[in-house]
């Protein structure tokens, strides 16, 4: 795990949240183990038991007792529109607010959005 200043547990369910986001990890299909994923970040499984718990309670996975973890049916619908607000917060409302001091309307940064081509 690359150390990015967040706690460990914190980008184990990230890591798990993006596979779910991307598709690897389907409704209602097995998340990675507590002792798998140690085993494979080289962490303390109880940070990745940490990291699992948080989504369990998140509602993203379940448990099927005696047989693992479970990606809940709607995880993906429920981490797309946290990600969503998350966006908005993050990048569009300061995005907005910079347009806003330079005088642009919504229409304007509507036609540079549809102009834009990123850098390769």
């Amino acid at each position: 795990m690359k150390d990015d200043g967040r706690p460990l547990f914190l980008q184990i369910a990230e890591k798990i949240e993006n596979s779910i986001v991307d598709g690897s990890l389907a409704a209602d299909t097995q998340a990675p183990s507590t002792n798998e994923l140690a085993a494979f970040h080289r962490i303390n499984p109880a940070t990745a038991a940490k990291g699992i718990n948080q989504l369990v309670a998140d509602g993203i996975l379940y448990k099927k007792r005696g047989i693992g973890m479970f990606v809940a049916t709607d995880a993906r619908a429920q981490l797309l529109e946290r990600r969503r607000g998350d966006f908005t917060r993050q990048f569009l409302a300061p995005l907005m607010a910079e347009a806003g001091k330079l005088g642009m309307e919504a229409e304007e940064i509507k036609k540079l959005i549809d102009l834009w081509e990123p850098e390769q």
